[in-house]
């Protein structure tokens, strides 16, 4: 049989990803260990599309990987796995990364294929690394605009978030509000 075959067997002949049934192919999950259908998707034209072009994404048609993250084919939890992380300032992402698993080999292989050298790097003000879901502590008062309150020194913020498209920026809860914060009046707690 050919990996298209045998991809069509497992899927049902349906999108692995969103479920779609029209423009199947065969997408080989880049960075992939070996190339036979272990570790490539059946995949529809949109999810096609939107998997080649990070310009063509759009992140409500991506809503489908809450299902899709739960499938027992590696090649689709590695491919579900790295479009959550694309995708990690839409808020609702990092609750699905939160909760999905992955075996350490799984995981290895999905992040492998995410290294990006102009990632933006998020430090604090002691030039510590932050990632989402760290706590910082806040090392200044801050008044937030339009909210009408201070953001006191030494208030903890649990499970931030960060600003992709600017590394002097995060996102955190104070006072039941998300606010913008800026990562020089922070220190990883």
């Amino acid at each position: 049989m050919s990996v298209e075959q045998d991809l069509e067997t497992r899927s049902g002949n349906k999108c692995e990803l969103c479920g779609a049934t029209d423009d199947l192919g065969v997408y080989a999950v880049p960075s992939s260990p070996s190339e036979d259908a272990d570790t490539s998707v059946y995949v529809c034209g949109t999810c096609k599309n939107q998997l080649e072009d990070e310009a063509a994404v759009n992140a409500n048609h991506w809503r489908c990987l809450n299902d899709s993250m739960w499938s027992e084919v590696d090649a689709v939890k590695v491919v579900a796995f790295r479009m959550l992380n694309q995708l990690k300032g839409e808020g609702w992402t990092q609750d699905l990364l939160d909760m999905m698993y992955l075996e350490d080999d799984v995981k290895a292989w999905a992040e492998s294929g995410m290294a990006d050298e102009n990632a933006l790097v998020h430090r604090d003000s002691n030039g510590v690394v932050l990632q989402a879901g760290d706590s910082i502590v806040l090392i200044k008062d801050l008044n937030v605009k339009g909210a009408g309150f201070t953001a006191k020194r030494g208030t903890p913020v649990r499970n931030i978030r960060l600003v992709l498209d600017n590394e002097g920026h995060i996102e955190g809860k104070v006072n039941g509000q998300t606010i913008v914060i800026l990562t020089e009046f922070t220190k990883k707690s």
